[in-house]
């Protein structure tokens, strides 16, 4: 049997091309004021790519390091034309000029910004891999995903965000901000 190829796909493709596709973005703050941090990343993103729909803010306890302070998360849809790679690097420049600084593995940050799913594509050999590994595993990304897509599937296992955060424990625990929603849509 032939070892299995770098970059596996499925429902999409690869190949960069004219046509846009649905990209869900994780944002993450748990250093200085956490609304600004987000909402400067949700007005860069916005002149990147066009908004879909946004989350509102929701307040988490942080994952994998206890010691420091509450996160507060979002996730935006946008239309993304170009290719994983081309949007990791646009993120990356979105986290660099909000002054992300580098700490530890899930240690405290700026901002924070993650590519979760492309439409559907599953990408495993390369940068960045598709979805995002972890996601199905954190409440602080499906509970706002749920919010702004409760039909999104997961590409692997197929599986809602609300089936996902159902087989969850209930800590960390993620609480929605009423009056925290992000910025409005761009148009």
């Amino acid at each position: 049997m032939a070892a299995p190829s770098a970059a596996v796909t499925k429902r999409s493709t690869e190949p960069a091309s004219s046509r846009s596709r649905v990209a869900y973005i994780g944002l993450g703050s748990n250093v200085g004021n956490r609304r600004a941090h987000l909402t400067r990343a949700f007005a860069e993103i916005s002149r990147l790519a066009p908004v879909v729909r946004a989350s509102s803010f929701y307040s988490t306890e942080p994952v994998g390091f206890a010691g420091q302070r509450r996160f507060w998360n979002a996730v935006v849809a946008i239309r993304w034309a170009g290719s994983p790679a081309a949007l990791l690097n646009a993120l990356q420049e979105v986290e660099r000029r909000g002054g992300r600084v580098p700490t530890f593995r899930n240690g405290p940050r700026e901002i924070d910004v993650d590519i979760l799913d492309l439409e559907g594509l599953v990408r495993t050999g390369q940068v960045p891999i598709l979805p995002h590994p972890r996601m199905a595993g954190r409440r602080f990304v499906l509970a706002p995903l749920e919010e702004i897509a409760p039909g999104w599937k997961h590409p692997v296992t197929g599986l809602t965000a609300t089936q996902m955060l159902r087989r969850l424990p209930a800590k960390p625990g993620v609480r929605r901000l009423a009056r925290a929603t992000a910025p409005p849509l761009s148009s």
